[in-house]
């Protein structure tokens, strides 16, 4: 009997142990039209790194700057990535970076990259065993920043409020970071870059319950500030480094591919960055979020 009782709270434990959920965040893979290019190899490692570590994942996020130019060439290898993979891949939900979008006539920019990845809108939502997905994306077709309309900041509110509970983490996205939060994006680094900023840490001061993802920067997640430093009133916000190639502290490329892993559980979220290139954990960023009451 005593054996018994023993391997049910092993049992127990184990099950607490496990998360409710999990999920990986992505970004700025920059696919090439050429099938060699080591971005697109990087995206194929980083996918199939995924397939095997993490095979109840619900969903890969990918926050922007999908393609580098958004040519129809760089969809196509960008399907064939995905088709290689294909068997157990979880589900792909994308927002759009300047790569993808900007310049050019914002009208066949934005509807090419719709049709390409099977998005809705520029901005979408999802629900998904029980948690909510919000990705944001520019409407203009900016070089380097993101332009969000009266209308997405109203939509955003709304959905934010939506089913809204104050320990239950919302997970938003989207491609530029928020000016002075994440490596990358302070001032003098130059590559924070939303136009309505200051309306959106206002926006999020009331949800200090969300977890936001950001790209475009390359920062690498061993560098400083991979995550915001958290206040009372403002959310988590993350770096999620590159997928293509990354970028250094002291303003240089380097190469490399990395990404999070994120593990939900009832009163945490575990972020944990990864390196793709090694196939190991980065110790450095390896992140707690608590959940809010």
């Amino acid at each position: 009997m005593a054996v018994q009782q023993h391997s049910q709270l092993d049992e127990r434990r184990s099950a607490e142990e496990r998360p409710i959920v999990s999920f990986q965040v992505i970004t700025d893979t920059h696919v090439r039209a050429e099938s060699e290019h080591v971005h697109n190899r990087n995206l194929d490692k980083a996918l199939k790194d995924i397939l095997v570590n993490c095979p109840d994942s619900i969903g890969i996020m990918h926050v922007g700057d999908v393609t580098d130019h958004g040519l129809d060439a760089e969809f196509a290898e960008l399907h064939r990535i995905l088709a290689d993979n294909a068997a157990e891949l979880p589900r792909l939900l994308l927002t759009t970076g300047n790569h993808d979008v900007g310049l050019g006539i914002w009208e066949s920019r934005i509807g090419r990259f719709l049709k390409e990845t099977g998005m809705q809108a520029p901005y979408h939502d999802h629900w998904i065993a029980g948690y909510h997905f919000i990705f944001l994306g520019t409407e203009r077709g900016l070089e380097l920043f993101c332009d969000l309309s009266d209308e997405q900041l109203t939509w955003l509110e709304a959905k934010l409020a939506e089913n809204s509970v104050a320990n239950k983490p919302k997970f938003l996205f989207l491609h530029q970071p928020l000016l002075d939060t994440v490596g990358g994006s302070f001032k003098a680094q130059g590559w924070y870059g939303v136009t309505q900023d200051e309306r959106v840490k206002e926006i999020l001061s009331n949800y200090p319950n969300v977890v936001l993802f950001t790209g475009h920067t390359h920062w690498e997640l061993e560098a400083g500030y991979a995550r915001s430093v958290e206040t009372a009133s403002m959310p988590a916000m993350f770096n999620a480094a590159s997928v293509a190639y990354l970028w250094t502290d002291l303003d240089e490329h380097k190469d490399g591919s990395q990404g999070y892993y994120v593990d939900v559980y009832e009163d945490k979220v575990l972020v944990k960055g990864r390196d793709f290139t090694t196939g190991t954990w980065i110790p450095g960023a390896q992140f707690e979020v608590p959940s809010r009451r």
